[in-house]
């Protein structure tokens, strides 16, 4: 499978997170890159929800995350063969693409068993045994295109049955007591110019008359199989070739194994790797949720670089990024925020700029690279500005985010000011969630003096119903401190009109009892005049943490 670049921002995540990786996947499509697409690493909140729905441009695809799954590993274009094509058609297939193994399917591309050499000399050594009879299923079809027949008479050409194949090699009277004894109804007769023979046969109504070397039945004998529907076909080889050729006219379905399983391409790498080394040439055939084939997985694919690889945006701690984003090669970092202990083994392109959104980085490198922007891009741009400064007003917003926006609102026709109170109002539709939902809306882990805690943060124009639903968020807090083994875990809730927050708190009394904030009510602290999470308020949990670490 062709490699794939996602763009993405950090889990649980914010407006500006989302919007950053929408708009740079498509400023690299634009520059030409087609294979580099946007991701989001969880739920959207409200506020993103409406500004995409606002202007029109598709949320990027939810990735739960980035453990290794067996579709990352496919490199080959998947080659199928059809249960009702012939052993002969197969093997052709085989030879013209170099394969190893098969995948059978059906007519809908859906995955029956896998074909492959092994099961090809079984089915040779079972059929081929001259100690016993065989009967070897198959269509008059395949037949006739395998030994490459001219057809005089065919009936019922697809049907697909167990047929003895008989050589009218032998004396008259001996031919005819070994054909009734086989049975004539299902027999392919193969025999030459003896027009005695082939007129028993005919009568006896045999499946099929084969006549080898080219030769032709008489008009009467052509009529009186018409009458009692014998199929006749001429081949152009002579006796042996013609019986050999029937014997790989089977329908390939018939020699599939139905032991090797079909693995997903969402199955973890770790859950296929027995059963891939216990199958037959070391490989495992690959299906969508549907079982239609997707591609071969071999042993050796796994020791290879995944297909995918990775560009953060909004984010550089590797604590807040996509689980499982370790396994794949890092191309760039673009954010906003303080240096976390990201470390590469080779050089990556880093941008961090000192700025309110991660949006107003993008919205730059559009400028700077000379790429237009289209409106739609442009306007989530602008309103992952806004939201991401609090309409400009947060301590965060520096002169080149105010200069960026009325770039963006001269492009687009946005006013500002209307925009920005659209985007903080959208965001009280948080009062909806759950408290659950609440509290893992822009959440965000970090890493301090040895110690793990959470912040999340959310915005809104009256705190107060969610004052009154303290109890519902101290419980969730508590639930996500005590599962992910936290210092603490905590929730600013900032009041975009005042330009102040609440911080709701719960974890170690280590930790809880250094807090010196002025309490609303009991974990509920006032912070007034704090509005950034990233500037304002983890520097001084940090300061407090370092505290907690020496005492």
């Amino acid at each position: 499978m062709s490699k794939i670049i996602y763009v993405i921002g950090h889990r649980n995540p914010d407006t500006d997170s989302v919007v950053s990786a929408a708009a740079y996947a498509r400023l690299k499509q634009a520059q030409g890159i087609n294979n580099c697409y946007p991701a989001r690493a969880g739920k959207i909140s409200p506020q993103t929800e409406y500004i995409f729905e606002r202007f029109d441009i598709p949320v990027p695809k939810y990735l739960p995350d980035l453990i290794p799954k067996t579709g990352y590993y496919l490199s080959e274009a998947p080659q199928t063969v059809n249960e009702e094509a012939s052993l002969w058609d197969a093997l052709e297939q085989f030879q013209n693409n170099d394969a190893r193994v098969l995948p059978i399917v059906d007519r809908n591309g859906v995955y029956r068993s896998m074909f492959h050499y092994k099961g090809f000399a079984r089915y040779i050594i079972t059929n081929i045994n001259p100690q016993k009879k065989s009967a070897f299923p198959l269509s008059l079809d395949h037949l006739a295109a395998t030994i490459h027949a001219q057809p005089v008479t065919l009936f019922d050409k697809e049907e697909v049955k167990k047929s003895p194949i008989v050589v009218a090699a032998s004396y008259a009277g001996y031919f005819k007591n070994h054909l009734d004894a086989e049975g004539p109804d299902n027999a392919l007769v193969i025999v030459g110019d003896r027009w005695d023979i082939q007129k028993y046969c005919i009568e006896r109504k045999v499946r099929a008359l084969i006549l080898s070397n080219g030769n032709t039945p008489s008009k009467e004998l052509v009529a009186l199989a018409e009458k009692n529907r014998v199929t006749v076909l001429i081949s152009p080889f002579d006796t042996s070739s013609t019986a050999m050729l029937i014997i790989y006219s089977v329908p390939v379905g018939s020699l599939g194994d139905t032991g090797v399983p079909l693995v997903r391409l969402n199955d973890p790498v770790k859950n296929i790797r027995e059963p891939l080394s216990k199958a037959p040439s070391r490989c495992l055939p690959v299906g969508d949720e549907d079982g239609r084939i997707a591609g071969i997985i071999f042993e050796g694919d796994l020791i290879k670089e995944p297909n995918i690889e990775v560009i953060m945006v909004d984010h550089n701690e590797p604590g807040q990024a996509i689980e499982g984003i370790e396994n794949y090669k890092l191309l760039e970092v673009i954010d906003h925020h303080r240096l976390g202990n990201l470390s590469t083994p080779y050089p990556i392109t880093f941008i961090n700029r000192v700025v309110g959104a991660t949006c107003t980085i993008i919205t730059n490198l559009y400028r700077e690279q000379k790429v237009p922007l289209e409106k739609g891009i442009a306007s989530i741009l602008l309103a992952g500005i806004l939201a991401d400064t609090l309409a400009l007003q947060s301590t965060t917003a520096t002169d080149t985010d105010r200069e960026t926006a009325e770039y963006l609102s001269s492009i687009t026709g946005l006013d500002i000011k209307d925009l920005g109170q659209d985007i903080l109002s959208a965001a009280n539709k948080v009062n909806a969630l759950s408290a659950g939902e609440i509290v893992a809306l822009d959440m965000k882990e970090y890493t301090d003096h040895g110690f793990s805690f959470s912040v999340s943060q959310i915005e809104t124009d009256n705190p107060q119903p969610l004052l009154a639903r303290g109890a519902e968020l101290f419980s969730a807090l508590e639930q996500v401190c005590a599962s992910k083994h936290y210092l603490f875990t905590a929730l600013l809730v900032t009041d975009v009109t005042m330009l102040d927050s609440l911080l709701f708190v719960r974890g170690e009394k280590s930790f809880t009892g250094l807090l010196g904030f002025p309490e609303k009510e009991r974990g509920v602290y006032v912070l007034k005049d704090v509005v950034s999470r990233k500037k304002q308020l983890i520097p001084l949990l940090s300061e407090l943490v370092e505290k907690a670490a020496r005492s």
